[in-house]
């Protein structure tokens, strides 16, 4: 894989950390369509991301450091060597999101169902750095008829499923529903929990498939596909507690 984008000035910008950061700036700019969908201003979001972007970065990096077990000390800082997971950034980001509310006084549920469209297509376009990372790809692929990219990627000269394209692909597609549930549908928290559950979806099942994943300690538990199904749930529940809360507004505004 071709690790280095360019060098500048001495300096190698990795192609990992330049996808990353392009992913972010298309997801700021979905953000200025999504925002005003639940009442928010076009510039909205650029304050929403110097909120959330530092919850999101050190969530990811504990996250991977607790169930990898280390490295700690100074060397736990180094993410420039890689060491994230996304799952720690959702948590992360999502903890700053509601730091954000609570200050700036608003509602949670309008700004995650505003954020999670461009939550979807900043990883869907951050997976893609995997390919040049050469990282998070599936088990080997042993039968020669099903070594082709993208459905499998050759690295160090084995083929693996390539299960980060994978999630590329579904994370898009993920993207484009939400933005069009958030056209159509005004019950806050539905899109927020349809994130939930499409995306828990996508990853217990592309973990299953993960050829290197974090392990709840001994146990042989997949944390990631754990956490996945977790998600499924808490997004169930939060729209049938939407659902049921309108219904209630609904029939209240009746009598």
């Amino acid at each position: 894989m071709h690790e280095i984008a360019f060098t500048i000035f001495g300096v190698s910008v990795h192609w990992y950390g330049l996808i990353i950061a392009v992913g972010i700036i298309l997801a700021l700019v979905l953000a200025r369509f999504t925002a005003p969908k639940r009442g928010f201003l076009k510039e909205d979001p650029l304050e929403w991301i110097l909120w959330i972007f530092p919850f999101a970065i050190i969530g990811a990096r504990l996250y991977f450091l607790i169930f990898n077990g280390g490295p700690w000390g100074w060397a736990a800082l180094a993410i420039w060597n890689g060491g994230l997971a996304v799952y720690g950034s959702i948590i992360g980001g999502a903890l700053g999101a509601v730091v954000y509310c609570l200050v700036r006084k608003k509602n949670f549920l309008n700004v995650a169902d505003s954020a999670v469209p461009c939550l979807a297509l900043g990883q869907g376009i951050g997976r893609i750095g995997c390919y040049f990372g050469g990282c998070c790809y599936g088990v080997e692929v042993t039968n020669p008829s099903l070594q082709w990219f993208p459905f499998s990627v050759e690295i160090d000269g084995v083929w693996h499923y390539s299960t980060f394209f994978y999630e590329s692909f579904f994370d898009l597609l993920i993207c484009l529903c939400l933005f069009f549930m958030l056209k159509k549908v005004n019950n806050k928290g539905v899109v927020f929990g349809a994130y939930l559950v499409l995306y828990g979806i996508v990853r217990a099942v592309i973990e299953g498939i993960r050829g290197e994943s974090l392990m709840l300690g001994a146990t042989g538990i997949r944390v990631s596909q754990l956490l996945s199904i977790i998600l499924v749930l808490v997004g169930v529940g939060v729209i049938i507690w939407r659902v049921l809360s309108q219904r209630k507004a609904v029939k209240g505004e009746i009598k």
